[in-house]
């Protein structure tokens, strides 16, 4: 008996904590450099349309390099396409602080392809490694990232402090990826070839005909949407309704907080039910509460608007189960996986930049967050319609 790489991976203890510290270095390489972008610029004597860019790489990364990945998963196996993922984003962290503008870009374009990979196959080892705990493994996995997102965001401006320099302290995060991928190959193991990966007899037909995988794909892209416009645009929301630069700041760290107990409660409860249409419901009514009262009041109880945005991000660990629980093999998660989450980052990229120019043109928030509310019920009717019990 041999190990196989198109067996699933063994689900140890091990991989689990694999997983969760692959996990955890998903956001750090975007949320590091963004919370020191000021002095980035101010360094490199870049152009505002360069800062822009920037910004752009990851979501457009994340949706281009996603095709990629179940190709790598099928050619290498999981353990190696995964452990090949980590070390590009380990390399694309180290190269974007070794040189000028350049370098910036273009590690911070590799590093983000690593991520893009990673964003792929690990719900697909999560279902095939796990098939009994999937709601939990899927919640450790999107509480893990969630902590790095926060965790990156939060101590790389005092580490700037320590070392003197954006540098050390944007390069410092390439230890964390190092140690996920040392951890990745003592835990992941491929399964001995007599327990084989269940094939999906519907392999060979084209999601993109499948009008369940868009509705998942649509879904997908506009709750990442509204992510990245929170994490790009709530500061200075709070900031023009006149909230102190230091609170906005905290606010929005509190959002990126609460997607830990919320990406450890979402997912388990949506694998105890057939149907997750009542959750996605739930969730979207929160969602739209909190960006109504940013509209409409924003100072008058600018927490509890923080907040109940913060759980209607949930969103995201549920969007990532019904990937899991809407397919029925590991081959079927996986290109559904690249599918919404390629398509779905495409769509997400626009959304910052189109809050912006509403808010350039009307000279107010006002019509940006209605269209953003707009959104929200349109994302929730879709998530109504993806979280009814069926397969592909």
């Amino acid at each position: 008996m041999r190990r196989n790489r198109q067996v699933a991976l063994v689900g140890s203890t091990l991989l689990a904590i694999g997983v969760a510290l692959a996990a955890a270095n998903l956001r750090p390489a975007v949320t590091s450099l963004a919370s020191v972008l000021g002095d980035v610029r101010a360094s490199l004597g870049v152009s505002t349309a360069w800062t822009s860019l920037l910004t752009a790489v990851p979501t457009l990364c994340f949706g281009f390099a996603a095709f990629l990945a179940p190709w790598l998963g099928r050619r290498f196996g999981m353990a190696r396409a995964v452990a090949l993922s980590l070390l590009v984003l380990t390399v694309g962290l180290v190269l974007r602080i070794v040189d000028g503008p350049a370098a910036v870009l273009g590690g911070t374009f590799v590093a983000c392809a690593g991520i893009a990979v990673c964003n792929v196959l690990i719900p697909v080892v999560v279902k095939e490694s796990f098939p009994g705990r999937v709601g939990l493994v899927t919640g450790v996995y999107t509480a893990a990232l969630a902590a790095g997102a926060a965790v990156g965001a939060a101590f790389t401006p005092g580490l700037e402090s320590v070392f003197g320099s954006w540098r050390p302290a944007v390069g410092a995060w390439a230890f964390l990826s190092l140690a996920a991928l040392l951890v990745w190959l003592a835990g992941a193991r491929h399964g001995l070839s007599a327990r084989p990966v269940t094939r999906s007899v519907k392999a060979g037909r084209s999601l993109l005909r499948s009008p369940l995988a868009w509705v998942i794909t649509v879904f997908f892209g506009l709750q990442s949407l509204l992510a990245y416009t929170v994490m790009g645009w709530l500061p200075q929301i709070l900031v023009d309704s006149g909230v102190d630069r230091t609170t906005a700041g905290l606010l929005l760290a509190i959002t990126m907080v609460l997607g830990v107990p919320v990406s450890l409660v979402v997912p388990p409860l949506a694998t105890r039910w057939a149907g997750q249409s009542w959750l996605v419901l739930a969730l979207g009514v929160l969602s739209v509460l909190g960006v109504l009262g940013l509209a409409l009041a924003p100072a008058a109880a600018p927490g509890l608007w923080i907040v109940l945005i913060g759980v209607g991000m949930g969103m995201f660990p549920l969007a990532l189960v019904m990937i899991s629980l809407r397919t029925s093999s590991g081959a079927d998660t996986a290109r559904l996986s690249a599918m919404a989450q390629s398509i779905g980052y495409l769509i997400s990229a626009a959304g910052p930049f189109a809050f912006g120019v509403l808010r350039g043109a009307t000279g107010t928030w006002t019509l940006s967050m209605l269209v953003l509310v707009g959104l929200l019920v349109a994302l929730t009717a879709l998530g109504w319609v993806a979280g009814r019990p069926r397969t592909l």
